[in-house]
């Protein structure tokens, strides 16, 4: 039986040694195969733009690219060179090119990036292409590519094994459009964002510390690193909350911060242990600023990044035009399990999650419970943008006491198509309710849940200057580029995602 993988492997080996001779053959022309630098007067799609006027002046102009494909015929050859978003045809004559520059193009190969210098003229096929007068190598490819599909308007080769695409994103790139149309989408998102928090709404842009003597902001539990000149323990962030709420404390009433965060936790195709987070917290606000002001990013994100309200996602149509609906949570878990999760206690929680069919795990207080209650029975079935409101105080150990109900907090999140999306609170700025909270969470940890906050006491010397009450926001960026690209995975809107090893 043939094996297969060694196989292809002695074939990219042969291609690779065979790329290496040609190589050492340009060297021998005199040509430099890794250049210093080259002046384009034009992009490929600038060229294609303005194509009737540069005919018609005869300017001649200077491109480059990538090569994804090369057809020699005799005393002349055609090619396709590919830039940041289009390719053109090239066309090579043999009378025209300088001697050494048509022995370069015998050793040209595709993956090659070159430039070239020449008029536009169309061909009698009517394809818009530029007639070489010279040639400049700028990189010679020695690992070949995947073959692709070159023309333009067809759709480019994908690879069938995703996990390849991640690994390798430069080839992935290169070979798919649509890859490159989500991070430039991506792009402008965060521009959008910076653009509406600093020059529509005031905020101030700010950085805070990744490696962080103690965790918080969130239940999760965090990957750790040694400090060598300190010689102590660090963690990388779970979240940026406790230091902008710093903050707030220190004066600056409005600030955000688009930042990296990182959970040592499992991976599915909307969890990724380094994911992008958007925190921003307001002085003098509460939870029903932030629902307003994401009824107002939201819908403008969608129109300017393509231009609708209405987005395909999961095989639903959904449609971001507010108002969105403002719904309790205590209200939909009734609704759904005939369940009351207010003023229970943990024993009776647990006996009714179980009914349900949910397993849990014995170290998991209230608070987890209602949580796996709430992500089985109900999560699901919030399709349309819904703003679920108003938590039970277990789950929320940050936020405020419910001004109408003790039993509950202030605290929101945003579900757009059976996903959370985005998470706020009028914040907790009682220190002396903040400590108990902090240290009942403390004896969660102790008792097993690695999940639950520890005792920040930094934070409370903050909060015991005083912080005047404020809302608190955080949007998953991750899952926003998901939802206005129509990706399935996180991974495929994080350029270089954390994979498994190799085997």
């Amino acid at each position: 039986m043939t094996d297969n993988n060694n196989t292809d492997q002695d074939d990219l080996d042969h291609v690779m040694k065979t790329r290496r001779i040609k190589l050492y053959q340009i060297i021998e022309l005199g040509v430099e195969p890794y250049a210093y630098g080259y002046q384009r007067t034009h992009t490929a799609h600038e060229a294609l733009e303005g194509f009737e006027d540069l005919q018609n002046s005869e300017e001649t102009i200077r491109l480059a690219g990538r090569l994804v494909s090369i057809r020699l015929m005799g005393k002349a050859a055609f090619a396709h060179i590919q830039d940041e978003d289009r390719s053109i045809q090239l066309y090579f004559k043999r009378d025209i090119l300088a001697e050494k520059d048509w022995k370069l193009v015998k050793l040209l190969d595709i993956g090659d990036i070159i430039g070239t210098e020449g008029k536009l003229f169309i061909t009698r096929t009517e394809e818009r292409t530029l007639g070489a007068a010279s040639i400049t190598m700028l990189s010679k490819n020695l690992r070949p590519l995947p073959a692709a599909k070159e023309k333009e308007g067809q759709t480019w080769h994908r690879w069938a094994d995703k996990e390849e695409k991640y690994r390798h994103r430069s080839v992935d790139l290169i070979l798919n459009r649509d890859t490159r149309d989500i991070f430039r989408k991506r792009s402008e998102i965060i521009r959008e964002i910076r653009r509406f928090f600093e020059d529509d709404k005031g905020f101030v842009e700010v950085e805070t510390p990744i490696l962080q003597p103690l965790y918080g902001g969130a239940a999760a539990y965090p990957f750790t690193t040694h400090h060598q000149a300190l010689d102590r323990k660090l963690y990388l962030r779970i979240a940026d909350e406790l230091y902008l709420k710093r903050l707030i404390v220190g004066g600056i009433n409005k600030v955000y911060e688009i930042a990296k965060d990182f959970r040592n936790e499992g991976i599915d195709r909307l969890h990724s242990p380094e994911f992008t987070m958007l925190e921003c917290y307001a002085a003098y606000e509460d939870y029903n600023y932030c629902m307003n002001l994401l009824e107002e990013l939201i819908p403008l994100l969608s129109e300017k990044v393509i231009g609708t309200k209405i987005v395909k996602w999961g095989g639903e149509e959904i449609n971001l035009t507010p108002p969105y609906p403002r719904l309790k949570m205590t209200d939909l878990v009734r609704e759904a399990t005939s369940v009351e999760i207010v003023g229970r206690t943990r024993t009776e929680l647990a006996k009714d999650v179980i009914a349900q069919g949910i397993q849990i795990e014995p170290e998991w207080g209230a608070g987890k419970l209602i949580d796996a209650l709430f992500s089985e029975k109900v999560e699901p079935g919030l399709i349309q943008p819904t703003f679920v409101v108003d938590y039970p105080v277990e789950l929320s150990p940050l936020a405020k006491q419910h001004r109408d109900n003790p039993a509950l907090v202030e605290r929101f999140e945003l579900y757009i198509g059976g996903h959370e999306f985005a998470n706020s609170f009028s914040e907790l700025n009682d220190p002396i309710e903040q400590r108990k909270r902090l240290e009942e969470q403390a004896k969660l940890r102790e008792a097993g849940d690695k999940e639950a906050s520890p005792v920040d006491n930094d934070f409370l010397h903050a909060l015991e200057i005083g912080m005047p009450p404020t809302a608190g926001l955080g949007v998953g960026v991750d899952r926003l580029v998901m939802l206005l690209t129509g990706c399935e995975s996180i991974r495929e809107v994080i350029l270089f995602p954390t994979l498994r090893e190799k085997n």
